[in-house]
């Protein structure tokens, strides 16, 4: 399972344009200041999120080649606060509990957030670039519904700009039926620096994606994946994932547990198999 109303008219005034030029532009200066100071505070992970910052401070430049409305602008704004939230997450090293180990050395660890809840992080290596992990994972995200068993469909709803997307997601039954039919829609949005990409979401509301029948609307987020270079090999990709998902309706905390940690070790198994694939001639 993973973690998912039509544009505005444009008929807007000069005047309107130039203030929400402005606007767009001092959300990109505060988005800049909060990922300097979170690599400031972090000698972990502090690096990746300078890289990160510095892609951020080229959004103000991005945002003033095509004007947004300002529902697209507050999907932008849900994607960065998504990926804030995040990266505080994963810059606190502490009380981090192991939760399962596979014997490739696949792990996923767990805390507790006051405010959050109960989060994953699955820790692994895939033995593919970058640029094919990202590839499939962002470019044919799709597809995803035709390699991972978890997950039956995604659904790209509307893209705003290069980075954010609205998708809808709908989660595969699980064996037994124990958790049952789930969708998400989310936004997400994707940011690559260099050597470092982080892909981050939380769940949105959509108007024209209502509730659907026989699907219990869940919500994710904080969310994000984090794809660097594995140091000293190239060829290969370190991939960070993590999870926060409120699956809704009544259900006991040890079934939670045990589908959410199984869901990311199968699908850490399933990108290594979907990659692995021989390549169309």
């Amino acid at each position: 399972m993973l973690p998912a109303t039509s544009k505005l008219c444009a008929a807007i005034s000069y005047r309107h344009l130039r203030n929400m030029t402005g606007l767009r532009r001092q959300a990109a200066v505060a988005i800049s200041q909060e990922l300097s100071r979170l690599a400031r505070r972090s000698p972990g992970p502090s690096t990746w999120i300078h890289q990160v910052r510095r892609r951020s401070s080229l959004l103000s430049s991005r945002l003033e080649e095509k004007p947004f409305s300002e529902m697209e602008m507050s999907y932008i704004k849900q994607g960065e606060e998504a990926l804030q939230k995040s990266l505080r997450i994963l810059e606190d090293q502490d009380d981090w509990k192991t939760e399962t180990v596979a014997g490739n050395g696949d792990k996923v660890l767990s805390k507790v957030l006051p405010d959050v809840g109960k989060v994953f992080r699955l820790e692994v290596v895939v033995d593919q670039p970058l640029d094919a992990v990202y590839g499939e994972l962002v470019d044919n995200m799709e597809q995803m519904g035709d390699w991972n068993p978890n997950v039956k469909e995604v659904k790209i709803l509307e893209k705003i700009g290069k980075d954010t997307v609205i998708t809808h997601e709908k989660a595969a039954a699980t064996p037994g039926n124990i958790v049952g039919p789930r969708d998400f829609v989310s936004v997400r949005c994707s940011k690559r620096r260099g050597s470092t990409c982080v892909l981050a979401g939380m769940s949105t509301t959509y108007g024209a994606m209502p509730e659907q029948e026989g699907f219990i609307r869940a919500e994710n987020g904080p969310t994000c994946m984090v794809l660097r270079p594995l140091p000293g090999s190239p060829s290969r990709t370190r991939l960070t994932w993590l999870l926060s998902i409120d699956l809704k309706g009544w259900l006991p905390k040890t079934i939670i547990n045990q589908v959410l940690s199984q869901t990311q070790v199968d699908f850490a198994k399933h990108l290594r198999q979907r990659l692995a694939r021989p390549l169309p001639v």
